[in-house]
């Protein structure tokens, strides 16, 4: 895992966009969500542009605080959350049963931390696709660190339309990134385009459970908190993912949450009343610490204005994780495994 310090998240901050611009920018992005008296309708019809802004801003505190891989994972009794995300990872590659030699597609892969453990794991070439300018710069220097710029390559692309042709991957994943599409089916349409036929597609989704009650208030504010605090345009019901699949043309083999046999709740890691060692940054005192690391660094102009308004949404987002896991009206590994036919009849 990258070992982010205390400059780099002040360089950070911002990404690629101007830093005299970033205060500008978290404005811009926080009216896109309902806290701001922003719409669903906004987020999805500029789901690039709002998605863009929120990585440009909070990709430093992500690597920061959780690593090369910015995702969740089930975790065992006495594993680390370090190890949970490995195995999380290797899970997946084992699941779609990936051979050497293979080429890979990571659907919003970040900054590629799951791509070059999946690509070591598997001895196969995993081609990234982010429409993020700053994730695929900081990936590529993370591939040239780690020696694997021949196996582990970026793209920058939306994946609502990939410049891909048609059958071009072995097999095609996504972890905890296709819930910034605007559209399911049409995310899932254009993996399903360039997958080769009678081959494979897995990924962990972010959704809403059957135990969310659209017509509860508390349910509905611990939606849109995640909603703000992870740059979502909305986040869909774990059989509207399914549904979506099938019309664009998968055969599901299997889908299950796997957060609900979690031995360790997903959600510690950002649990207030937990306190690890191994994961401090994102503990009470790490983020307070953090917290203040942020305003010095903002106050003296070693980090841009509007730092500290980003650290406040990510905190945002995290009490509505933590909130929306407890109640289990949410999951950030609803899993699924699903095949293209041999033969297309659509």
């Amino acid at each position: 895992m990258s070992k982010a310090g205390a400059l780099d998240l002040a360089s950070g901050v911002g990404g690629k966009i101007d830093k005299n611009e970033v205060l500008s920018a978290v404005d811009q992005y926080e009216k896109y969500h309902a806290f701001y008296g922003g719409e669903e309708e906004e987020r999805k019809a500029n789901y690039s542009d709002m998605v863009n802004k929120y990585y440009d801003l909070a990709t430093s505190f992500y690597e920061f605080g959780w690593g090369e891989s910015f995702h969740f994972a089930p975790r065992w009794k006495g594993e680390s959350l370090r190890e949970s995300i490995k195995r999380h990872e290797h899970f997946l590659a084992l699941q779609l049963g990936l051979k050497p030699g293979q080429k890979v597609l990571d659907v919003g892969c970040g900054i590629g931390g799951p791509l070059r453990e999946i690509s070591k794991f598997s001895s196969t070439s995993v081609t990234g696709l982010n429409n993020n300018e700053y994730q695929i710069s900081r990936g590529k220097e993370l591939n040239r660190i780690a020696g694997l710029e021949k196996t582990c390559n970026f793209v920058k692309a939306d994946f609502m339309k990939m410049p891909f042709p048609d059958n071009s991957f072995d097999a095609v994943y996504a972890i905890e990134a296709t819930c910034h599409a605007p559209d399911a089916y049409g995310c899932y349409k254009e993996i399903h385009r360039v997958l080769k036929p009678g081959q494979c597609f897995a990924a962990y989704e972010w959704c809403m459970t059957d135990s969310f009650d659209p017509n509860n208030q508390e349910h509905q504010k611990l939606k849109a908190e995640i909603e703000i605090g992870d740059g979502l345009p909305d986040i869909r019901l774990t059989r509207k993912c399914l549904e979506a699949l099938k019309q664009a043309g998968f055969e599901v083999i299997w889908e299950k949450d796997l957060a609900v046999d979690s031995p360790v709740p997903w959600y510690l890691p950002l649990d207030t009343s937990h306190l690890s060692l191994s994961s401090f940054r994102l503990t009470t005192v790490g983020r307070f610490i953090t917290r203040n690391m942020v305003k010095t660094l903002e106050f003296v102009g070693l980090a841009p204005k509007g730092s500290q308004r980003v650290q406040s949404f990510l905190e945002q987002a995290a009490e509505g994780l933590v909130g929306g896991g407890k109640k289990e009206i949410f999951t950030p590994m609803y899993f699924f495994l699903a095949r293209k036919p041999l033969s297309d009849n659509l």
